[in-house]
């Protein structure tokens, strides 16, 4: 499965809730098909898209869902234990693992070869984790994510490659105001 594929499966389940996109291609793709003023899109930030999703889902009562990058997360393998630490049950982490550094030139990451982030998490003390590879297995896992208590990391494996995509026509500043307009109107 596309990465693209997958970000338009996670579009179709997202609506009404915060979204944090990791930063790159995987931000540019999301919004490509399905920008709104409840995602956030990292531009510059590698590694920290799981920590802002653990922050506000700490901080509002509706589900979070973090869009994370798997060279991004394994910058960042700390955020795995504080997620499991606080354990807030609207967080869901969804690893889009390509097993490689996609936005700067396709250099592989430790997932292309034993490093198993589903595995990683389960040991940092999240109960529920997922690996899948399929668009199917996407849908279902994600229904169960969003109506059940987490927090959850669902890791989903995807094919190298990035798609011909365009840039992000917005300012840094205009994505954090509109997205914090939009978090606002949710009561805490």
């Amino acid at each position: 499965m596309k990465r693209i594929d997958a970000l338009k499966a996670l579009v179709e389940y997202c609506a009404g809730f915060p979204l944090v996109c990791n930063l790159g291609y995987p931000s540019r793709e999301l919004y490509s098909v399905g920008d709104r003023d409840l995602n956030f899109y990292m531009l510059g930030s590698m590694g920290l898209a799981s920590s802002i999703g653990l922050g506000l889902s700490i901080a509002l009562r509706r589900k979070v869902i973090v869009a994370d990058g798997d060279g991004s997360l394994l910058m960042n393998l700390g955020s795995l234990a504080t997620i499991a630490y606080t354990s807030p049950k609207n967080l869901v982490l969804l690893v889009l693992d390509n097993a490689s550094y996609g936005t700067t030139g396709g250099q592989e990451t430790a997932t292309s070869g034993a490093t198993d982030l589903a595995e990683i998490a389960k040991a940092a003390g999240i109960r529920s984790t997922r690996q899948i590879s399929d668009l199917e297995s996407l849908s279902k896992v994600l229904k169960e994510a969003l109506r059940s208590e987490g927090p959850h990391v669902i890791v989903v494996k995807v094919e190298k490659g990035n798609a011909d995509v365009p840039e992000i026509e917005l300012s840094p500043q205009r994505i954090k105001e509109r997205f914090i307009r939009a978090v606002s109107s949710f009561k805490s």
